[in-house]
């Protein structure tokens, strides 16, 4: 076994009951003894190496390769025991902060999102066949964060949640112009025509997404109401009633946060509102993780509540209402891991093994990151005025309520009733066929 690795996990691992097998035959176990084993075997002795100079990259990348496998246990479980034991600090040794510090420094170029880039970023993610994220979504398609505003929910009912939550901080009126930022497959766009009965243009890079959206309109006969086309956000020269933006702002980039609030401020008329759904971090400002930079979400980075406050005061706009969704994506990514890894072989026929080892990775990685990596969802509410909104939050329950009896009428499932005490914490949460996401 490589002594640096075996040295910095038994230095790291003090509780838990972790099993060590290395390429040549060796075997050693680390940890108190408590809790389920996890049995980790290294087939090479570069793997070793690699995974004890960089593991935030080396460990992912060799589980995706098949340089690295469980016997017992699973990347889930080896994530979280050692988020357990080092906290939210991974980076401890000092090379590894020598390459954190690196990561940093250059997070500008790498986040330098031109409209070239960015939608070359948009099309390595999100025009992946539509079936693979058929296989673990709900379906309505929701790629982000639901809201668990009862513990007992499914996924399907926390993003119908989550769309009336939104929905609720927009104050929206019937006939009025929104613009969705990063509209996906459509679903919050085609909530806000159906059961707001807004008229919405939406907005996405992703050829994929767009195709999927339309058709979801015409089928819902609501393609008069909804406008979706394949734009850049800083191309748009219309204004709107209302602004929503869900899950796109990670792939804005820091270098562009200026750009994105001006263009909001320009884009939203006078008495407008906006809502900016975002995932953010609790400590400050660092660099994408360089597993999901390489992989899964070039160009992408997850922000300090600073960042993004920094760029909003100077925009003009002012931010009404924040809200920190806690353990909500946990839970999403929870019911994602488990639909997939339920669904496995079918994501193996349409890409193969490499594919899936490396979407378990990200799925598990990310999960673990929402329970014990300090991330969660940052909602920020805009306005141009301060009386633009109601200035306390009761209007927001009312106006659940209300979207809640115009779900009814538009035929969707009545809401679950109110939530009852505190959300329970769950600890084990294309027409082309590519090998996998590839990095640059």
């Amino acid at each position: 076994m490589n002594t640096i690795l075996r040295s910095f996990l038994e230095k790291t691992v003090t509780t838990g009951n972790l099993t060590l097998l290395g390429c040549q035959g060796d075997r050693f176990t680390i940890g108190d003894g408590t809790g389920a084993p996890i049995t980790l075997r290294f087939k090479s002795a570069a793997a070793e190496r690699a995974v004890a100079l960089d593991p935030a990259l080396k460990l992912g990348e060799c589980y995706m390769e098949g340089e690295i496998d469980f016997e017992t246990g699973t990347v889930y479980d080896l994530i979280m025991l050692i988020y357990r034991n080092a906290g939210r600090q991974l980076v401890s040794a000092p090379w590894m902060r020598a390459l954190e510090h690196l990561r940093i420094a250059w997070r500008r170029f790498h986040q330098l999102n031109t409209r070239i880039r960015a939608k070359g970023n948009v099309q390595r993610h999100y025009d992946l066949s539509a079936d693979l994220y058929r296989m673990f979504l709900d379906p309505d398609m929701q790629y982000s964060c639901a809201y668990f505003s009862n513990p007992d929910m499914g996924l399907a009912d926390a993003q119908l949640a989550k769309k009336r939550h939104i929905a609720a901080k927009l104050l929206l009126r019937e006939g009025q112009d929104v613009l969705d930022i990063g509209c996906g497959w459509g679903g919050m766009g085609l909530y806000l025509a159906r059961v707001a009965g807004a008229d919405v243009s939406g907005v996405t890079l992703s050829v994929e997404q767009l195709a999927v959206a339309e058709r979801r309109a015409r089928a819902e006969a609501l393609a008069e109401r909804v406008d979706f086309r394949l734009q850049d956000y800083r191309d748009i020269t219309e204004t709107f009633d209302r602004i929503v933006s869900v899950g796109m702002f990670e792939h804005v980039g820091i270098n562009h946060y200026d750009t994105f609030f001006h263009k909001a401020a320009a884009m939203l008329r006078p008495g407008g509102v906006m809502l900016l759904h975002t995932i953010g971090r609790a400590d400050p400002p660092g660099a994408t993780n360089p597993f999901i930079h390489k992989y899964i979400f070039p160009g992408g980075y997850i922000p300090a509540l600073s960042e993004v406050m920094h760029s909003a005061e100077k925009s003009g706009l002012i931010v009404t209402d924040v809200e920190i969704l806690r353990l909500h994506y946990a839970e999403t990514l929870k019911a994602w891991r488990e639909a997939f890894m339920a669904r496995r072989d079918e994501a193996r026929a349409l890409y193969d093994e490499a594919f899936c080892r490396m979407w378990e990775f990200y799925l598990a990685g990310s999960e673990a990151s929402f329970r014990e990596g300090g991330l969660s969802i940052f909602q920020l509410q805009l306005a141009h005025r301060v009386e633009d909104v109601p200035i306390t939050r009761d209007y927001m329950l009312e106006e659940e309520a209300r979207l809640g009896q115009r779900e009814v009428v538009n035929g969707i499932p009545a809401p679950p009733g109110p939530r009852i005490g505190r959300m329970v914490e769950t600890r084990a949460l294309p027409p082309q066929r590519p090998s996998r996401v590839t990095g640059s």
